[in-house]
C-alpha cells in the first residue's frame, strides 16, 4: 500500500511504461491533487534526474494553461510529484467517448493554442504535445498540459539518429525532424506539428499514418502526405482541414510561426460560425508574425545548384558513380547547400553521411572518413534486430579474417561485427592492397540499387593524404557504383600543386582512359540582391519593397556572403536595432541608427566581437575548446577545462543561448539544485568553422604551445590504458605542439613511445604521411645519450623511421636512417633484420644488385655464405643436403615439424624470402640456392612462415629441374597446407602460385 506522508491516494488514472498516476488529497486541508510516481522500486538516477527536470520547469511554467507542480517528494527509492487536480480528464479519453462539433472544436483548440503559447513564449519546447498530455474539464471549460519530462528549455534543440523504438515523445505525434532523420536542430516549431496531428485525430477519430511498423510510420512522417482531413469527414471545412495540414508540413518553415498567428486563424474560423453559421476560406497565417528573431533555414538563391545536385544524385541511382565537387569562400554555403539533398536521398532510400575535417586537427588520418561512417554504423545500429543480423552476416562475409584492418579505423564498427581476428603483418604494397580490397568490400555492401550510398566530405582542402588516397581509391574502383561523393572545399585557399587538387587532376586523368567515375563541380557565388532582400522580407515578415534599403545595407556590408548576412543580421538585432513593436505586431528598425552603427565588415572580426561580448569564464573556455575541435563533448571540455561537468556547462551556456554553440545531442537530466536547467548536453558542435577561429584567436600566440601541452597532458593522464590506443592521435597532437617545452627527460621518452605508438597505427592505417610526421616527432624528443640509455625505444623509432621514409618515397633520408642503426645496433639479429628493410625496399625499387649485396651481407653476418663463382658445385651439395635432412621422413609428415627456436634461423629465413625475387630476376641459379638453403634449414631447425614459400619453391625446382613431379606435388601440397595450419594469409597467394607451377611441368 502506498502511503505518502500527508497524502491520501485515492485511485489510479493512468499507468504507463515510465510512469503511474494516482488521484489523492491533501489531508492538510483536503485540496485535490494528482500524484506521479516515477515506475518501479528501484528507477535509475537518470529517471530520478528526469522528474526533477520536469518538476523545475513546472514550477517556471506559472501559466493558466499549464499543470502546476506543488511539491516533489521522496518515495522509497523514487520520486512523486504532488500536481494539481482541477477536475479533467484527457483529451484522449473525450475524442473516444464523443463526438466534437465544429464549434466545440474551435473553442477547444484556441484553448490548447494558447497553452502552447504560454510554453513557448517562456522558451520551453515541450515535444510531447498529444491528446494524453491534453486535460480538460468540459464543466469549467479548463484546459492545462501536462508531462514536460522530456521538454527542452533551450530553443534549440538537436536530434541525432537513434532506434525509432526509443525515439523521445509519443511516435504517431512526432515532428519529422524530431525523428532525428532530418538533418535538422529542432526547436518549438516541432510542438505545431503534434498538435497538427492532435487535430487532426480530434476532427475525425483517426490518426494522419495509422502504421503499426515503427519505421513505416517514421517514413510516413517524414515523406508522406496525410490525406485531407476533409476527405475523411465531410463536414470539416475546407478552411479548417488546411490550417491542419499547415501545422502538418514537413518543414517547419512552411507551418505557423507563431501560436497566436495559429490562434488568428482560428478565432477568424470562429467569428466567420458564429456571425454567418460557415467558413469561407481565407489567406492562412496573415497575422503569423513571430516576435522572435528567426532567419528561416531554407536556402535564397541555390535553386539551380540544388537541382545540379539532385540530377546527380538520380544518375547514381541509375547505377553511376560521381564525384560533386562544390567550391567556394568560406561560408558561401557549401554545407548548407549539399546538406538539403539529405532528405530526398533518404526518402529515396539512399544512404546520407556526412564527415568534416578540422583546422587543427589536420594530421589525424581519415578523420572525416571515420566520422561518416560512425555514422552509418549509427544507422545499422538503429534498425531492427533481424536487419542488424543481416547487416552483421554482410560485413563478416565481406571482412573474412581482415575486419580488425577496418575496425581499427572505425571502432564502431564492432559493435556490429564484435572482435574480430588480430591481423597479420603484411609488406607495405602488401598491406596497401589488403585494406584497400577490405574498404572496398566494405562501402561495396553499401552502394546498392536499393540504397546508394551518398558521402559527404566537408572542407576537403584540410583532408589528410591517406583521405585522398581513399578517395582516389573509391573514384576509381571500377567495380563500385551507385556512389556518390560529394566534396566541399574552398577553392581561394588551395594552389594547383595543393595534394587536394593533384588528386582530383589523378583521378580525372585516370578517368579519361579508363572511364571511371567523373567529377563534376559546382561553384557557389555570393548571394544576389534579390536574395538578400527575399531573406530579410522573410524574417521580418515584411513585403520586399519595405526592407530594400536595409537590403542595400546588408549586402554592401556583407558582400552577399550568406554566413555573414546570418551574423550581420544577428547582429542588428542584438544591438537592438532590430525590434518587435507587440502592439503593431511588426518588426521595426531605423535605417539611419544602423548605418551610423560602426559594425565590422570582415566577419572572424564581427565574430570576434560576438564572442568579447560573451561573460570572460565563457570565453575562457570557447577558447580552450577551440583547440579541441570543431565538435567535442562536455567530458572533454570539463576535462581541459578542470571543472566538474555542470559547472562547465553553466560557463558554456550563454554561447549556447547566443546560437555560436550547437547542441550536437539532446539534453540529459541530471541531479541538480538549480531553477531552469537541471540537465546537461553532452555533445556540441562550434555554428561554423570561423566562430572557432575566432575563439582561437583569444589565445595568445606566446601561450598556444603551452595550452595545447596542458590539454595533452590532461587527456594522457585521464584516459585508462586500455582506451589510449583509440586517443593516441588527439593525445600526440596536443603533446607534440607542445614538445619543445618539455624539459623533464622521463616525459619526452614518454611521449616518444606515443609517437611510435601512433606512428605504426597510422602506418597499420596506410596512413604513410601522418606515420611519418609521428616517427619523426618521436626522433626529435630523443636526446644524445639516447642509443645508451634507452636502446629498445631508439631502436624501434630509428627503425620505423627508416621504414616510413620508404613508403613516403624519401628513399635517401630511409637509407640514412638505415645506416645510423647499422653503426649503433648491438646485435647480430638487429642487423640483419636492418638489412632485410634494406632487400624489400631495393627489390620494390628494382635495385636488385642492391638487394643481393645486402642480403649477402646480412646472412654472412649469420654465418650463411652465398657463393660468387662456381653455383652449380654449391647446387648440387645443397640438394645432397635436402636428402641427407629429409631422410625417410615422408614430405606429407613435415606438416607436424616444430617451429624454429633460434632467432637466427628465423631471420635467415626473413632474408632468404624477400631475396628470392631478385635472384630470380637476376641470377636463375643463384636463387636455386636460396631456396635449396631455406629448405635445409627448415627441415634441420624447424618451419617458420616463411618455410611455405621455401617448400613451394623448390617443388618448382623438383618439377622443372628433375622432373619429379610426384615430389614436387607434395611440396607444393605442403608449403598450401602450411599456411592454412598457421592462419598465414599474407603468404597463401605466393603458395598457391608455386603449388600450381609444380604439376603444369613448367
Amino acid at each position: 500500500m502506498i502511503n505518502i506522508p500527508g497524502y491520501q491516494i485515492l485511485a489510479k488514472i493512468y499507468e504507463g511504461n515510465n510512469s503511474v498516476v494516482y488521484r489523492g488529497k491533501q489531508m492538510e486541508d483536503n485540496q485535490p491533487v494528482v500524484l506521479k510516481f516515477n515506475k518501479g522500486d528501484f528507477p535509475s538516477e537518470a529517471e530520478n534526474n528526469r522528474y526533477r527536470k520536469e518538476y523545475e520547469i513546472l514550477r517556471h511554467l506559472n501559466f493558466s494553461g499549464v499543470i502546476k507542480a506543488y511539491a516533489l517528494e521522496k518515495y522509497n527509492n523514487t520520486l512523486v510529484m504532488i500536481l494539481e487536480d482541477f477536475g479533467g480528464e484527457s483529451l484522449k479519453t473525450l475524442i473516444t467517448s464523443q463526438k466534437f462539433t465544429i464549434l466545440g472544436f474551435l473553442n477547444l483548440a484556441i484553448k490548447i493554442a494558447e497553452g502552447l503559447g504560454e510554453i513557448h513564449s517562456a522558451k520551453i519546447i515541450h515535444k510531447d504535445i498529444n491528446p494524453s498530455n491534453i486535460i480538460v474539464n468540459l464543466t469549467t471549460n479548463e484546459l492545462k498540459i501536462i508531462d514536460f519530462n522530456i521538454s527542452s528549455v533551450l530553443t534549440r534543440d538537436s536530434y541525432k539518429l537513434k532506434n525509432p523504438n526509443i525515439l523521445e515523445g509519443t511516435l504517431p505525434y512526432i515532428s519529422p525532424e524530431q525523428t532525428g532523420r532530418m538533418n535538422c536542430s529542432l526547436d518549438y516549431r516541432t510542438d505545431f506539428y503534434s498538435l497538427g496531428v492532435t487535430f487532426y485525430e480530434l476532427l475525425t477519430h483517426q490518426l494522419p499514418f495509422t502504421n503499426t511498423d515503427v519505421m513505416e510510420l517514421v517514413h510516413a512522417h517524414i515523406a508522406k502526405q496525410p490525406k485531407p482531413p476533409h476527405e475523411i469527414n465531410p463536414e470539416i471545412p475546407h478552411t479548417i482541414s488546411n490550417i491542419i495540414l499547415k501545422l502538418l508540413a514537413k518543414t517547419a518553415d512552411e507551418r505557423y510561426q507563431s501560436a497566436w498567428g495559429l490562434i488568428a486563424d482560428l478565432d477568424e474560423c470562429l467569428n466567420q460560425l458564429q456571425m454567418i453559421e460557415t467558413i469561407v476560406e481565407f489567406t492562412l497565417g496573415s497575422q503569423d508574425i513571430s516576435d522572435r528573431f528567426k532567419i528561416p533555414s531554407k536556402l535564397y538563391g541555390r535553386q539551380l545548384e540544388i537541382e545540379t545536385l539532385r540530377a546527380a544524385f538520380e544518375r547514381v541511382c541509375k547505377g553511376s558513380k560521381e564525384m560533386m565537387l562544390v567550391a567556394g569562400y568560406s561560408g558561401i554555403g557549401k554545407s548548407a547547400l549539399v546538406q538539403t539533398i539529405s532528405q530526398p536521398i533518404i526518402h529515396q532510400g539512399g544512404y546520407f553521411i556526412w564527415g568534416k575535417f578540422d583546422q587543427f586537427q589536420r594530421s589525424i588520418p581519415y578523420s572525416a572518413i571515420v566520422s561518416a561512417f560512425s555514422e552509418l554504423v549509427r544507422i545499422i545500429l538503429s534498425q531492427s534486430e533481424a536487419k542488424l543480423h543481416e547487416w552483421r552476416n554482410k560485413l563478416l562475409a565481406a571482412f573474412g579474417t581482415n575486419g580488425q584492418i577496418l575496425i581499427d579505423v572505425i571502432p564502431e564498427l564492432e559493435l556490429i561485427v564484435g572482435t574480430q581476428p588480430k591481423i597479420q603483418e603484411l609488406g607495405p604494397n602488401e598491406a596497401q592492397n589488403r585494406f584497400n580490397i577490405i574498404f572496398q568490400n566494405f562501402i561495396g555492401l553499401f552502394c546498392q540499387p536499393e540504397h546508394p550510398l551518398v558521402i559527404f566530405l566537408d572542407d576537403l582542402q584540410w583532408a589528410d593524404s591517406a583521405t585522398l588516397k581513399l578517395i582516389k581509391l573509391m573514384m576509381t574502383d571500377v567495380e563500385t557504383k551507385y556512389l556518390f561523393l560529394i566534396g566541399a572545399y574552398r577553392d581561394n585557399e588551395v594552389s594547383p600543386t595543393h595534394p587536394l587538387m593533384m588528386t582530383l587532376n589523378a583521378i580525372r586523368t585516370q578517368s579519361e582512359t579508363m572511364n571511371y567515375g567523373q567529377i563534376n563541380q559546382i561553384n557557389l557565388t555570393p548571394l544576389k540582391f534579390e536574395n538578400i532582400n527575399q531573406l530579410i522580407a522573410e524574417t521580418l515578415f515584411n513585403d520586399r519593397v519595405s526592407v530594400q534599403s536595409l537590403a542595400n545595407l546588408v549586402e554592401s556590408k556583407t558582400g552577399g556572403n550568406p554566413f555573414f548576412v546570418n551574423e550581420f543580421m544577428k547582429t542588428l538585432y542584438q544591438e537592438n536595432l532590430l525590434k518587435f513593436d507587440s502592439e503593431q505586431i511588426r518588426w521595426e528598425w531605423n535605417i539611419e541608427q544602423i548605418t551610423a552603427l560602426d559594425i565590422t565588415d570582415n566577419v572572424v572580426e564581427l565574430m570576434i566581437g560576438k564572442l568579447e561580448k560573451l561573460p570572460q569564464l565563457t570565453q575562457k573556455v570557447l577558447s580552450l575548446v577551440a583547440c579541441v575541435g570543431n565538435q567535442f563533448d562536455l567530458n572533454t571540455l570539463s576535462l581541459i577545462y578542470e571543472k566538474e561537468s555542470f559547472a562547465t556547462f553553466q560557463d558554456l551556456l550563454p554561447a549556447i543561448q547566443e546560437g555560436l554553440i550547437l547542441p550536437a545531442s539532446e539534453a540529459e537530466a541530471k541531479n541538480v539544485e538549480l531553477n531552469l536547467y537541471p540537465f546537461l548536453i553532452l555533445n556540441y558542435k562550434f555554428l561554423h568553422d570561423r566562430v572557432q577561429q575566432a575563439a582561437y584567436t583569444f589565445i595568445d600566440e606566446s601561450q598556444k604551445q603551452a595550452l595545447h601541452l596542458r590539454i595533452g597532458r590532461l587527456f594522457l593522464e585521464n584516459t585508462p590504458l586500455e582506451y589510449r590506443s583509440e586517443r593516441v592521435f588527439d593525445l600526440v597532437d596536443h603533446l607534440n605542439i607542445g614538445r619543445t617545452l618539455i624539459t623533464d627527460k622521463s616525459e619526452k621518452i614518454e611521449l616518444a613511445k606515443l609517437n611510435l605508438e601512433a606512428g605504426k597505427k597510422a602506418q597499420d592505417a596506410t596512413a604513410y604521411v601522418a606515420a611519418k610526421e609521428y616517427i619523426t616527432a618521436g626522433i626529435s624528443l630523443l636526446d644524445g645519450d639516447c642509443w645508451d640509455q634507452y636502446y629498445d625505444l631508439t631502436f624501434a623509432l630509428y627503425k620505423e623511421g627508416a621504414i616510413v621514409e620508404y613508403l613516403n618515397s624519401s628513399f635517401s633520408e630511409s637509407e640514412a636512417l638505415v645506416q645510423v642503426i647499422l653503426e649503433r645496433s648491438k646485435s647480430v639479429i638487429e642487423k640483419t633484420e636492418v638489412y632485410n628493410l634494406l632487400v624489400v625496399q631495393y627489390t620494390l625499387r628494382a635495385q636488385y644488385e642492391k638487394a643481393i649485396s645486402a642480403a649477402k651481407k646480412a646472412l654472412g653476418l649469420l654465418e650463411i655464405e652465398l657463393p660468387e663463382t662456381d653455383l652449380q658445385t654449391v647446387i648440387e651439395r645443397e640438394f645432397t643436403k635436402v636428402k641427407e635432412n629429409l631422410g625417410n621422413q615422408e614430405i606429407a609428415s613435415l606438416i607436424n615439424k616444430t617451429n624454429i627456436e633460434k632467432s637466427k634461423y628465423k631471420v635467415a629465413l626473413a632474408l632468404i624470402t624477400n631475396l628470392m625475387a631478385s635472384t630470380y630476376l637476376t641470377s636463375p641459379e643463384l636463387w636455386t640456392i636460396i631456396v635449396l638453403k631455406g629448405v635445409n634449414i627448415s627441415l634441420k631447425y624447424g618451419s617458420v612462415a616463411e618455410s611455405c614459400l621455401c617448400y613451394c619453391n623448390y617443388g618448382i625446382i623438383l618439377n622443372s629441374s628433375l622432373g619429379d613431379y610426384h615430389s614436387a606435388y607434395q611440396f607444393g601440397l605442403l608449403a598450401l597446407k602450411l599456411t592454412d595450419k598457421w592462419e598465414i594469409s599474407g603468404l597463401k597467394c605466393k603458395a598457391c602460385a608455386g603449388f600450381a607451377r609444380t604439376f603444369r611441368g613448367i
